[in-house]
């Protein structure tokens, strides 16, 4: 499969996914994007996994630009490069705030104690 014709599906199957849920382009963006960011962020959960979610939509919005591009080019119908970043923008707002806050709001991890049995004791006596 050549990458226009990869282009070409991608599109379709954008359109399909805009026809069928009644979505703008824009919403789609934004759905996108977040949906991918909590799916990776949940399936990751130890240190990095909010960088590698923002990363993750990065990845992904950039590259269906790209193909977006390469449909334009085989159609001679290039967009102007303002809606390409609109449609990026849009894309990576809502999870580069979550990453933002979700690193604040998470919680240092304390270092792991190295307790006796003799101290567990004292822990439990004291409680």
């Amino acid at each position: 499969m050549t990458l226009i014709e990869l282009a070409s599906l991608f599109e379709v199957r954008k359109a399909s996914v805009i026809e069928a849920t009644g979505l703008d382009k824009d919403a789609l963006h934004i759905y996108f994007g977040l949906t991918l960011f909590l799916a990776v962020r949940f399936a990751w959960r130890r240190r990095g996994g909010w960088l590698a979610a923002w990363l993750a939509v990065l990845v992904m919005a950039c590259g269906g630009e790209w193909l977006d591009l390469t449909a334009e080019y085989s159609r001679s119908a290039i967009q102007p490069d303002a809606a390409h970043w609109h449609d990026i923008w849009n894309t990576m707002f809502w999870p580069t705030v979550l990453l933002l806050i979700g690193r604040r709001m998470q919680p240092d991890e304390a270092p792991a104690e190295k307790a006796s049995g003799e101290d567990a004791e004292r822990r439990l006596e004291q409680a």
